[in-house]
């Protein structure tokens, strides 16, 4: 099946005190990029269970949780059972076996992603990977929202196109970290499945709009089926 071009607007830009209205406003999307905090894995808190149980019920499109979360073991099954499609949780955060943690999370019904940081080799989880449905490549470090994208992480990025193409893993490579019109089409090339863009989207006039606008330029850079 030829490979879709996939954009998840982040909430961490949109407006928090109309959530239900930035939600609307990215009704074309394919998921909604939730980043979780919790001030101590990374040096910043958004929101956590309660807030991402409102935003379920009322978001046109599928939640896409990124769980930046110490002890993600203990609480990231949670988010799987208010019904996120892909709960993510970082390699770095996890204190066990991150395989029995997508287990859990497939188990209450989602997705299990595995995310990256920058500095954190690909080929040291490449047989973890084998048991998760989507890998996360940050392309800034985690945190804070509006950084600047960092191309040698594109590297990884086609190393995990060349694993998936080649059948030895079975999952979308998904990239979060200031993607926008002038970084979209080099991760597109590199093997990128899955766009997570923040201030592209909410910050542009109409987020319908750059959406479209983004999943067109990715598609440009897409091979030929």
């Amino acid at each position: 099946m030829p490979r879709r071009p996939m954009i998840a607007p982040s909430l961490l830009s949109a407006d928090f005190a109309r959530l239900a209205d930035e939600l609307a406003r990215i009704a074309d999307a394919d998921w909604a990029h939730v980043d979780v905090m919790d001030a101590h894995f990374v040096p910043n808190l958004t929101l956590g269970e309660p807030v991402v149980q409102a935003i379920q019920a009322v978001s046109p499109v599928p939640l896409d949780c990124h769980l930046m979360i110490e002890d993600p073991e203990r609480w990231a099954p949670a988010y799987a059972e208010l019904g996120a499609r892909n709960v993510t949780v970082h390699a770095e955060a996890c204190t066990s076996d991150p395989r029995a943690l997508a287990k859990d999370l497939r188990s209450a019904g989602a997705l299990a992603g595995l995310a990256l940081k920058p500095g954190t080799p690909l080929e040291d989880y490449i047989e973890v990977l084998r048991d998760f449905d989507t890998l996360l490549v940050m392309s800034v470090e985690p945190g804070f929202g509006g950084q600047a994208f960092m191309p040698e992480v594109l590297d990884k990025v086609r190393e995990a196109r060349r694993l998936v193409d080649t059948g030895h893993l079975t999952l979308l490579v998904e990239i979060d970290g200031g993607i926008n019109a002038d970084t979209v089409e080099a991760a597109a090339e590199a093997g990128v499945d899955m766009f997570v863009a923040g201030s592209a989207v909410y910050g542009a006039d109409d987020p319908s709009a750059a959406i479209a606008s983004l999943r067109a330029q990715a598609a440009r850079s897409f091979p030929a089926p």
